[in-house]
């Protein structure tokens, strides 16, 4: 096979979490509930938040947009990898994987700007409560959203088109459950330097900025908060942003894991399981933490249970 159309009849071999026969029905099992939680839970913060007006607010706004983001997250990775697994097959087509890359890449990036955003939004209702309304219009809501929307989809195409033009060899193996970027750009038999600068350029535009504003926001509240006399309104406030600051450690505090996870060892088996925390189980643990911790959501929630029971 010549190296310049490698590429075009590729298959990709994906070594999974375990080469085990015996560990494959837990894992199919396993990775099946948790896919059907994540989408069933995320669903039903989406139709709470569009059925209830009381909802129809920039908060609860980026909270449905964020848990659509999830729905999309984890169906990039798991529907192919219980594939893999009901067929006793490691293998992904070079096609699909830039796919799965690029759909991944966007929708992982978007969690990241929409935490950023849902933290900036927090921020202005309790340092600028009086100029709320008018800051946080739904206009400028909209237009945050699909700014984020649009810079993903090019700074995705940007790296796969970078990646058409690298060769790979036949039977490429892939050490993770699903084609991520930073692997496949170790795997590939031509000179990478290019994808590697945009690579961490683009790590810095999609996680250490919208991190940094997260942080910023953060300080800005907690500053403002000390300033407050009253216990009872810190109380409320604090309990307002748990659920959105627990979300954001989870988010970040798993994939910083699982970067040093990879730093500290070289068993890609290990990054792998450790990919598993912000790749599956973050998108699953969101809509819980948000309707246990949230009176609102929970209350949406019940209201919609009621109606869609008490349907004919």
């Amino acid at each position: 096979m010549e190296a310049e159309n490698q590429t075009e009849v590729s298959v990709f071999l994906l070594q999974g979490l375990s080469d085990d026969p015996e560990l494959q029905p837990l894992l199919f099992g396993m990775f099946l509930s948790m896919y059907l939680v994540t989408v069933l839970g995320n669903l039903l913060i989406i139709l709470a938040v569009s059925s209830d007006s009381h909802l129809h607010t920039p908060m609860y706004f980026f909270l449905s947009n964020l848990s659509f983001v999830d729905i999309c997250f984890i169906s990039t990775t798991v529907p192919k990898m219980l594939v893999n697994i009901q067929e006793c097959s490691k293998g992904i087509s070079y096609i699909e994987c830039l796919i799965q890359v690029y759909f991944f890449m966007i929708f992982a990036g978007m969690d990241d700007f929409l935490l950023t955003v849902m933290a900036y939004d927090w921020f202005v209702a309790i340092c600028h409560p009086l100029h709320y309304t008018v800051i946080m219009n739904p206009r400028l809501c909209v237009l945050l959203v699909l700014s984020c929307w649009l810079a993903l989809f090019w700074v995705s195409l940007i790296h796969i088109l970078l990646v058409r033009r690298l060769t790979f060899c036949t039977g490429t193996e892939i050490p993770h459950f699903f084609c991520e970027l930073a692997q496949i750009l170790k795997a590939a038999c031509s000179d990478t330097l290019i994808n590697n600068i945009c690579l961490y350029v683009a790590t810095a535009l999609l996680c250490v900025f919208p991190l940094t504003g997260i942080l910023f926001s953060y300080s800005q509240i907690v500053s403002s908060l000390m300033r407050m006399s009253s216990s009872e309104g810190k109380y409320k406030a604090f309990s307002t942003c748990g659920s959105h600051l627990s979300v954001v450690c989870l988010f970040y505090g798993t994939s910083l894991g699982v970067y040093l996870t990879s730093a500290v060892t070289h068993s890609s088996q290990r990054s792998s399981i450790a990919s598993v925390m912000y790749t599956v189980v973050t998108p699953m643990l969101n809509p819980f933490i948000y309707s246990l911790r949230n009176k609102d959501v929970k209350g949406a929630l019940q209201r919609f249970l009621s109606r869609a029971t008490s349907w004919p």
